[in-house]
């Protein structure tokens, strides 16, 4: 049987769009004669979802869809991803499932039974899980095939591997026990650091556990925070990974089932490329997604911004990015010249603004209700509310998608001015701890083999330059230590005492704590961040803000 991995990238809402991306690729999988095309979870809609999956005209365009794909499917079978609705008088209106497309119909219909809820995942919100896994028997070339149709969090039932058990079923399980030919998985799995490399290893325990080959199909792209790897895979019987797509684009690859490839399947990217490739299709599905053609980004001259811009232009290109540094009479020249040099580096629009009038303006028009009072941090904010100003004006007259960017380490502990540096439509390193920000500065430079990003602007020690020779570390910890606390206080979820038996400080870390929850006001209205590590601040982390807790 020759299958092929149709690896798409739909976009949330499009059903028409959607449609003819995935009947396209019905075609270029039937002139290469295959007799077995994947398709992701849910691309009919796109995943995810959300809340388009309760207007009811919605979930019936997306079933009109499936009756499309289903009369091109001839003399090939499609599994596709879509929202089938539920006819039963109990439980959700919906069911996460997949139709086996055949002969111009659809034969069978499966219901994703494991259905997540943690992290980014609610899909009890709009679904009802489906109670069987039962194997269906296609015909191929005159013979016989016993398929077993799973989706995505069906194969991630693993309890040796997660510690606990979360499901009471094992669809992979059952299907192995009543016999089938060969298991098929249609995923939407979202991109996490280290995670493609742990995706394989658990499918690839269970696929050897029960002898019986995978195909894996996995979405690519970025749709809202969420960003989509793809690397979709075929396993053979023990658990030998034979053939992978591509990660991070759109890809179709065909597998033979009886002549197996015997080249060694394209390799995972490293860590940090990974995260790199990541966060540029995420900037590029979001933009053009939302409509947008041009971005705008305001530069200081240090590396948070430096590395927005590069992958800014990587995303969308350089003539569509648009620079803007300004100053103000505390800036330094070096953050001047190493934002003009960056630029120049980038090949993109330079503009410099200053923001001096309107600084002296504000602190004039304020000193009356200011007097007596001692100068601190509302002084030095109102640079960063004129930025904000400023990029926000350019976004609304040209109509540019203004990137913020902060990281995740100045998020975390409020080291960011709401309102100023905030401003923005799209955080693109906002889950991007500070060292890592530096290894992907790094990582871009090795990569272009010539110093795009300036080294200057690496080794300076960083700083908001809010105040004259003002540094982060007069009120952070070295990064070091605050990103080794942040990762396991706010993705690992560790207690106090649990991180100071870990080597740290008490004091230091109640303090680094009471800042992270603290601030969970700000991050509220942050703009959209892309997520990149297994806990970023958006929709898979629900804190209270008014809230009391003691350490």
């Amino acid at each position: 049987m020759l299958i092929a991995l149709a690896q798409i990238n739909p976009t949330v809402g499009d059903i028409d769009g959607n449609c003819k991306k995935i009947c396209a690729s019905i075609e270029s999988a039937r002139a290469k004669s295959a007799d077995l095309v994947l398709f992701p979870e849910l691309c009919v809609p796109g995943y995810p979802p959300r809340d388009l999956l309760l207007r009811k005209e919605f979930v019936q365009r997306n079933v009109n869809c499936v009756e499309t794909i289903a009369a091109a499917c001839k003399d090939i079978i499609a599994v596709v991803g879509f929202a089938s609705p539920n006819n039963d008088a109990a439980g959700k209106e919906l069911y996460n499932a997949a139709a086996i497309c055949q002969d111009g119909r659809v034969l069978a219909t499966y219901r994703k039974r494991l259905l997540p809820t943690y992290d980014v995942f609610d899909e009890s919100r709009y679904f009802a899980p489906g109670d069987a896994s039962t194997p269906l028997t296609v015909t191929v070339s005159g013979k016989p095939v016993r398929l077993g149709v799973t989706i995505c969090e069906d194969l991630w039932n693993d309890e040796p591997y997660i510690n606990r058990k979360l499901y009471g079923a094992d669809p992979i399980a059952d299907l192995a026990q009543q016999g089938v030919d060969l298991i098929v998985n249609i995923s939407a799995s979202p991109f996490t650091m280290g995670k493609q490399r742990v995706r394989e290893d658990l499918f690839a325990r269970q696929v050897a556990e029960h002898g019986i080959p995978l195909a894996l199909v996995n979405q690519v792209g970025g749709n809202d925070e969420l960003i989509f790897d793809g690397a979709s895979a075929f396993f053979d019987t023990k658990g030998k990974c034979l053939l992978r797509c591509e990660s991070f684009v759109e890809d179709l690859k065909f597998v033979d089932t009886d002549n197996p490839p015997t080249e060694a399947p394209i390799q995972l990217p490293t860590d940090i490329d990974a995260v790199h490739r990541a966060l540029v299709l995420g900037t590029r599905d979001y933009v053009c997604k939302c409509g947008f053609s041009d971005v705008v980004i305001g530069l200081s001259g240090g590396i948070d911004s430096a590395v927005t811009a590069a992958i800014a232009v990587e995303a969308v290109g350089k003539d569509h990015v648009h620079g803007v540094a300004m100053p103000s009479r505390i800036s330094s020249d070096h953050s001047v010249d190493d934002a003009r040099q960056l630029s120049m580096n980038l090949g993109i629009d330079h503009r410099v603004i200053s923001i001096n009038d309107i600084h002296l303006a504000s602190e004039k028009t304020l000193a009356g209700d200011f007097a007596g009072t001692t100068v601190g941090v509302a002084e030095e904010n109102i640079q960063a509310r004129a930025r904000g100003g400023i990029l926000m004006a350019l976004s609304n007259k040209f109509g540019w998608l203004l990137l913020t960017t902060g990281n995740k380490s100045e998020l975390a502990v409020g080291y960011c001015t709401l309102y100023g540096d905030m401003c923005g439509g799209l955080a693109v390193i906002s889950d991007v701890p500070k060292m890592m920000v530096y290894a992907l500065a790094n990582f871009i430079n090795e990569s272009a083999g010539m110093a795009i990003i300036p080294q200057n602007t690496i080794d300076k020690v960083p700083s908001a330059e809010l105040r004259e020779n003002q540094t982060d570390q007069d009120s952070l910890p070295p990064y070091e230590t605050l990103d080794a606390i942040l990762q396991k206080y706010v993705e690992q979820d560790m207690d106090i005492t649990e991180i100071v038996q870990a080597g740290f400080d008490r004091e230091l870390v109640v303090d680094v704590a009471r800042k992270v929850d603290r601030n969970e006001y700000k991050r509220k209205q942050a703009a959209t961040g892309l997520k990149v590590t297994s806990r970023a601040f958006g929709t898979g982390r629900r804190m209270p803000i008014a809230a009391k807790y003691a350490y």
